[in-house]
């Protein structure tokens, strides 16, 4: 079933849980969490959780480390079962509730309770990741294989619309707390609840019109269970069959490597080695927000008429050059910061919608969710590696400029790969029909 209804409501999804994204995990709960933590620490700066002695900054890096680690178990078994359940409607708003209600229950994290406030954020990311695999897994159903690269990219772009949106709002209040008389810890627990409140206000929008897309056929109980355990072992025996899109996946791996860890760097990097103050790095996630957004609609209407192996090649070339030019920013440079925020989000949502949509072209029928789980474990689930190759080039140069510029590995090599993948054969090869361009 292909209709715009159900396509327009797939993009609410995209534009539901990005709030968490943004608002939750990249500017307020890193920082919130830690001040409660160092608050909490003994006089060599350590907690302890479950047992276990940590430095109080490690706690954020260690609870998105757990979480990740936890999708990596379970993300496959949510890829099986989805592909077997008469409902996946039911399922992705399973996932989209428990995630928006830990993240809500964080309004209520403070001082005495920062490890509840961890244990909040594991249960959120593990539910947002296993939605993730659930909510992908309709983009063969909802665009056929010429709409993919459209459908896609007006996903991610509205995804990043909707943080962006709900990101503003939050800054704008966090920015003004003290002159409404609001602490800013106050401002930061209720940007916490708006992006929990956010995402399951318009997943019920989103669950409305997928409803359709349901299956007449399923299994249910206890039989899902078995079914789904079975269908693992299956799948994992019969991936050697795809030799094509084995070999994008690594590509995907390692490009997508490059991209997450520039992400997770960005702001270290602007404030330790270009000397910039916090509201320029909010400034900066802004406008990588908003231009993600035109960039993806932009690079999907390209991918339309170059195709989009094109396309995403050029977007990798572009995005080695973003690192180059970050080397060569000045100290305290925050003009120039801005507009290498500016060239990141264009090619950003673009490079993540079209990896999205030419690998639902070479994944077999009815297991949709279950390489798209193997795909969001390359997305999430690897995402070390970068920061490992940075963390070792800073330890040998003991610059951040230099460790920063290591990462174009992950671009080249994952781009050269990428080149040796016949797209074509992939599909051939998991039995779906040919698009006119790719």
């Amino acid at each position: 079933m292909r209709s715009n209804r159900a396509q327009r409501s797939w993009y609410f999804y995209d534009f539901a849980n990005s709030a968490f994204s943004t608002t939750v995990v990249t500017v307020f709960l890193g920082p919130y969490l830690t001040e409660l933590a160092q608050g909490q620490a003994d006089t060599d700066g350590f907690i302890t959780v479950l047992g276990i002695p940590m430095a109080a900054e490690s706690l954020f890096p260690y609870t998105i480390s757990l979480s990740v680690l936890l999708q990596v178990i379970t993300l496959p078994i949510v890829g099986a079962l989805a592909d077997h359940v008469r409902s996946r409607t039911n399922l992705l708003g399973f996932f989209a509730m428990l995630g928006s209600l830990a993240t809500m229950l964080m309004y209520f994290v403070s001082a005495d309770t920062y490890q509840f406030g961890a244990a909040l954020l594991v249960i959120a990311n593990v539910a947002f990741g296993s939605s993730i695999v659930v909510y992908n897994s309709y983009l063969p159903d909802i665009a056929s294989p010429d709409e993919r690269d459209a459908v896609s990219s007006k996903g991610w772009g509205l995804g990043y619309l909707g943080g962006g949106s709900l990101l503003l709002a939050n800054v704008a209040l966090f920015l003004s707390a003290e002159s409404i008389g609001l602490a800013e810890s106050s401002a930061v627990r209720i940007s916490l609840v708006s992006a929990g409140a956010w995402w399951l206000l318009f997943t019920l929008v989103s669950l409305k019109g997928l409803v359709g897309l349901n299956r007449s056929q399923g299994s249910v109980g206890t039989a899902t269970i078995r079914v789904t355990l079975s269908e693992l072992a299956q799948t994992a025996k019969s991936a050697r069959k795809y030799p094509q899109t084995l070999k994008f996946l690594i590509a995907y791996l390692l490009y997508n490597d490059g991209i997450q860890t520039v992400i997770a760097l960005a702001g270290t990097y602007a404030a330790i080695e270009l000397l910039l103050p916090q509201s320029d790095l909010i400034v900066a996630i802004l406008i990588v927000q908003f231009v993600a957004l035109i960039g993806a609609l932009l690079l999907g209407k390209l991918a339309a008429i170059f195709g989009s192996r094109n396309v995403l090649l050029t977007s990798l070339i572009i995005w080695t050059f973003a690192v180059i030019a970050a080397y060569f920013v000045p100290a305290k440079a925050a003009l120039s910061y801005y507009l290498l925020a500016a060239l990141i989000g264009l090619v950003l949502g673009g490079s993540q919608a079209l990896s999205r949509s030419i690998f639902s072209q070479m994944i077999p029928r009815a297991q949709e969710a279950q390489y798209f789980a193997v795909y969001e474990i390359a997305e999430r689930g690897t995402s070390w590696l970068g920061t490992f190759l940075f963390g070792l080039s800073l330890t040998l140069t003991g610059s951040y400029r230099t460790s920063i510029l290591a990462l174009i590995v992950f671009f080249i090599v994952g781009g050269l790969l990428f080149t040796r993948v016949n797209i074509r054969q992939a599909i051939a090869e998991s039995g779906n029909n040919q698009p006119e361009r790719i």
